[in-house]
């Protein structure tokens, strides 16, 4: 089972504990196009590992693979990032299935859910509550 943690708790443990840190599942033309979390302020670099392939969606079959290349181990307390919470929820997942206890879901991910006219970034999520971030 994988903890859903509320964007600004994430953004605190990034910033307090040296074993914590931010994994942005999107992918290149997300980060490329629509931003990255900005972790400087906590002496931090987003670790940039897609879930899916972009454009055939298809799941990263590497991608537990890559997060031990990335140098992560069980001690760490890792936060999965996407769009919305559902991708980053699927990557925490199998990485507690691969060994990695600590991993974690940043609700609402990067830009939450649609408003009303559909546009994301509003409501919640990383962007909407002014946490740091920047274009690529």
């Amino acid at each position: 089972m994988v903890d859903n943690i509320h964007p600004r708790d994430a953004w605190a443990a990034l910033r307090s504990d040296d074993k914590a840190q931010l994994v942005d599942v999107r992918t290149d033309a997300e980060w490329a196009y629509v931003g990255l979390a900005d972790l400087a302020a906590a002496g931090k670099q987003p670790v940039l590992i897609p879930w899916q392939i972009f454009p055939t969606m298809q799941v990263n079959e590497a991608f537990v693979a890559q997060i031990k290349a990335a140098g992560f181990t069980a001690e760490h307390h890792i936060y999965f990032l996407c769009r919305s919470g559902v991708r980053s929820l699927a990557a925490a997942q199998a990485c507690v299935d691969a060994g990695f206890p600590h991993s974690f879901n940043v609700a609402d991910g990067f830009e939450g859910p649609p408003d009303d006219a559909g546009h994301r970034g509003q409501r919640a999520g990383w962007k909407a509550d002014g946490l740091p971030w920047r274009q690529r």
